[in-house]
């Protein structure tokens, strides 16, 4: 570590700055979501659209085939490009059986 330029330190620097921003941008972006709603008097989970997107399947209703965090470059590349969809198999999601949302707990309760 003693040959470690200042240059390459500050791009060390910058880097893990971006790294951390890059994880902290979802959450930055809930929070300024929810209080702009809050703002508007709508609700802060849905934005009065009484549904929200199941986490699992990001709101499409299905997954792909296998373990969760498993995939295969090759075959997702030979799908995107030539889209040939017989080798990708998507299930139904279990969270939210195939729908692809949820009720807001929030707008549900409230008559």
């Amino acid at each position: 570590m003693e040959n470690i330029t200042a240059s390459e330190l500050a791009g060390f620097g910058v880097g893990t700055l971006l790294l951390c921003a890059t994880i902290a941008a979802p959450r930055v972006d809930s929070f300024i979501s929810a209080s702009q709603r809050r703002s508007l008097g709508m609700c802060k989970k849905c934005g009065d659209l009484k549904m929200i997107a199941c986490s699992k399947c990001k709101g499409v209703g299905s997954v792909k085939a296998g373990a969760p965090f498993s995939f295969n470059l090759v075959d997702d590349l030979y799908q995107s490009f030539w889209g040939d969809e017989s080798k990708v198999r998507s299930t139904a999601c279990p969270s939210c059986q195939g729908r692809g949302h949820f009720s807001c707990p929030d707008c549900s309760k409230s008559p």
